[in-house]
């Protein structure tokens, strides 16, 4: 805890990142700090955006000026002045490109020590050299199976998958993996060119023609003489051809686009390498064992499987290998030193509440929660002092039988000399805290102040706050009546991950809560819902994954608000005057844009030996747009300053224009007013992101009955816009359609109509329905984790 000298503290003097309003707070040292308030009431721009980054900002000043490119950098924060600032680590939800050859192991250099512990103390095949760590890797050129090049399969396609309906000609589209557009004319017209006959129907092509086609390894280059289309003036180029196949591995191995790799593998199926049986590994690395098991077998094995394995508690060895209690293997001082090093890593991640991962579980497939506390598990071996962790509310898609050992965790980091700043609305950890920063009262313009920063407990003197009424005491709420079910609708039975053949039924016209701990199975059983299941019109899925990747992508280009906004504008006499059409309000194409920034509001400045910066542009100083745009004015506002309008202020300015006005409400109704319209999707956070999905969706409610799936959807909310947020559910219930959320917040769960809860534990200790009935009912399963949690918000529910 911290000592009250006045050196033990963060002093931050006008904070103006985002919303902050010239902030000044004083933070302890050496103390958990959490930063709570409603979502877009500055918390995280003061934690991240102001203390973080001035933090990199100082180490990056320190570093050789070659290497600071090299660093990633959030920017240099809005603030007169920080003192007392430690050096900071940063473990924020978001991940980097996915990559396939990035697991669980090379997160928490459990890998490395795998490796080493078969180079160093594996039992070899009679006559085998030793082999280097690196053989051991199915990233290195000395490790990596040659037949599948370390990635476990090979993937092939065929003519029934690239082709599906054989009765089409070329021209009609037959080959089905082709891209669009130009892309897949282009292809066409080079097999015309090259004498194929593009209009007969794929069936009547001669065998060797479609074989080589599809399958060919050949890039013939021909002259192309384009079809002259009206209007437009078409030059013969020379085009490339490539095969379908080589086009789909192509794009599934390279893409960057999730998208187009998720399309790509419609056309492939995936088999394990006949050469490693999905091993990864040369054959010499892979006859290499320690208890009689291949590396590849134990990193396919759950953390707590591997960690009672390698302490003799593993139960039977495999053919050939020790059996009964005791060490699993007699391999001297290597063995010993190695396999302590193994557990003392694996001991973190499965304490919170991550065991039921493998070594080899690609990053990819994790939630961001689930890589953050990865994160998280190796901070406590780096044997760091002195600085300031910042965390992302890690208790993200954590059940709350975990949170205790997060607190755990962190404790154990502040213990060893740090100070850890956490942005978190679970109120558990909240209550667990040495000091908060409320931040608030409200969200955008009506937030950006610290209301409180001291003891927890003080937080109850602070009217103004939002965050007291739910750690204090709630006011009353009252109980809505129990739902008669309109059907029963049947999932499965789903065979996927871990759930072996699980069916659930689930009622029609009712909000239904999926529970259970980290890895029991819960998005899986959410992700086999299907529009084609009987009883279900329509299927809307809302996740949180972001609305776009570039500043281009707003909040108004999402819901379709920026196609009324500027017809609008085009509508005007000055518009009408001037020739401009909907188009010439556009920041994405060439005409009323700022041509200096293209439409992005700012540049990039490239200074000598110092890293890339961003300033405003110049030019429009951040309008997007050129000065004859902004003299077309709508209501006495021009293009710009309507995108710069928070969602609450443009609902009323747009009151009675029909075709924004629903939009509107519908952000308002899922509490987002305090956004802007023009705000760029990269400043949103996840629970942002999911909120506005779920409001374009509102815009279409109606008519047909609609199963809404949620996979956590009130991950990143504070426990007031969780309140919102269930009205806006139990509205659409009320309307006769049916919601199916994947949750942990208990309250949540406590206000369901059913409940499912899945487990008992994660990986291969859950997969099953442990429970499953009203709230009272799953709260009262005796074997269910989820169960004295639920009872005890019942309880809560009940003294309202």
């Amino acid at each position: 805890m911290h000592s009250g000298h006045p050196d033990s503290f963060v002093r931050v003097r006008g904070a103006r990142e985002h919303n902050l309003r010239g902030v000044d707070v004083d933070i302890p040292r050496d103390a958990l700090v959490v930063f709570t308030g409603v979502s877009g009431s500055g918390k995280s721009s003061l934690a991240f955006g102001t203390l973080f980054a001035e933090a990199q900002r100082r180490y990056v000043e320190s570093v050789a000026p070659y290497a600071r490119r090299l660093i990633h950098q959030v920017g240099i924060p809005a603030v007169d002045d920080i003192t007392g600032l430690p050096p900071a680590v940063s473990l924020e939800q978001r991940r980097s490109v996915p990559s396939s050859r990035s697991s669980v192991g090379t997160v928490t250099a459990l890998s490395n020590s795998l490796r080493m512990l078969f180079s160093r103390a594996g039992d070899y095949p009679a006559g085998a050299p030793p082999l280097d760590s690196d053989a051991f890797s199915p990233n290195t050129a000395a490790g990596a199976c040659p037949g599948c090049h370390g990635l476990g399969l090979v993937h092939r396609t065929s003519e029934e998958l690239l082709v599906p309906d054989p009765s089409l000609s070329i021209r009609e589209g037959a080959i089905a993996s082709w891209p669009g557009a130009w892309q897949g004319k282009n292809l066409r017209d080079v097999l015309d060119a090259l004498g194929h006959d593009v209009d007969r129907p794929w069936r009547e092509l001669p065998a060797r023609d479609r074989e080589w086609i599809l399958f060919t390894d050949e890039q013939p280059v021909v002259t192309v003489d384009p079809v002259r289309e009206a209007g437009r003036i078409q030059r013969p180029y020379q085009g490339t051809y490539s095969s379908a196949r080589r086009l789909v591995l192509h794009t599934f191995a390279d893409s960057k686009s999730p998208a187009l790799r998720a399309r790509a593998e419609r056309f492939l199926t995936s088999t394990p390498c006949p050469a490693c049986g999905g091993g990864r590994l040369r054959a010499e690395a892979l006859a290499v064992t320690f208890g009689g098991r291949t590396i590849a077998e134990l990193a396919a094995l759950p953390l707590t499987e591997l960690a009672a394995l390698l302490t003799g508690d593993g139960g039977p060895r495999p053919a050939g290998g020790p059996g009964g209690a005791g060490p699993v293997h007699d391999g001297g001082e290597s063995a010993r030193v190695l396999t302590a090093d193994l557990l003392s890593r694996i001991g973190p991640v499965t304490e919170l509440g991550l065991g039921y991962l493998s070594v080899d579980r690609p990053t990819p497939t994790l939630s961001s929660g689930e890589l953050q506390r990865l994160r998280l598990a190796t901070q406590l071996r780096s044997g760091l002092f002195g600085v300031v962790y910042v965390l992302d509310e890690p208790s993200a898609g954590l059940h709350p039988a975990d949170t205790e050992a997060l607190l755990g965790v962190v404790g154990r980091l502040r213990s060893a000399g740090n100070s850890v700043f956490v942005v978190e609305h679970h109120l558990d950890v909240v209550r667990g805290a040495d000091w908060i920063v409320d931040v608030g009262p409200g969200a955008g313009d009506h937030g950006g102040r610290v209301l409180h920063s001291g003891p927890v407990d003080a937080l109850a003197g602070v009217a103004e706050s939002v965050t007291r009424r739910f750690l204090f005491g709630r006011s009353p709420a009252g109980e809505r009546p129990a739902r008669t079910p309109a059907g029963w609708l049947t999932i499965g039975p789903v065979t996927r991950h871990n759930l072996r053949d699980v069916s659930v039924r689930v009622p029609l016209g009712a909000l239904t809560a999926v529970t259970g701990v980290s890895g029991s199975g819960k998005s899986t059983l959410a992700g086999a819902v299907t529009a084609d299941l009987p009883g279900v019109g329509r299927l809307v899925t809302v996740d949180q994954k972001p609305i776009g990747r570039t500043p281009r992508s707003n909040l108004a280009t999402y819901t379709g608000l920026f196609d009324a906004v500027r017809k609008l504008f085009a509508g005007t006499d000055e518009a009408r005057a001037r020739g401009y059409r909907a188009g010439r309000f556009s920041f994405n194409v060439a005409g009323g844009r700022c041509e200096t920034c293209q439409g992005e509001g700012f540049v990039s400045v490239e200074l000598l030996f110092l890293p890339r910066t961003y300033a405003p542009c110049p030019d429009c100083a951040g309008a997007r747009y050129r000065p004859e745009t902004l003299e077309v004015r709508y209501r006495g506002l021009n293009i710009a300053e309507v995108l710069d309008l928070p969602v609450e202020a443009a609902a009323e300015f747009f009151a009675d224009v029909p075709a924004a006005a629903r939009g509107l409400g519908a952000l308002l109704d899922v509490g987002l007013g305090h956004l802007r319209l023009g705000q760029p999707a990269t400043e949103l956070s996840g629970g942002e992101a999911q909120r506005i999905k779920l409001a374009a969706e509102l815009q279409r409610a109606g008519g047909a009955h609609t199963l809404y799936v949620l996979d956590e959807p009130t991950t990143g909310l504070h426990p007031a816009d969780v309140e919102v947020l269930t009205r806006r559910l139990d509205g659409l219930v009320d309307a006769g359609h049916s919601v199916l959320v994947v949750e942990h917040d208990m309250d949540v769960v406590a206000g369901a109509d059913w409940v499912v809860d899945l487990g008992p534990g994660g990986g291969d200790e859950g997969g099953r329905v442990v429970a499953a009935g009203t709230p009272a009912e799953v709260a009262s399963a005796g074997d269910s984790r989820t169960a004295p949690f639920l009872a005890a918000a019942l309880r809560g529910r009940c003294q309202r």
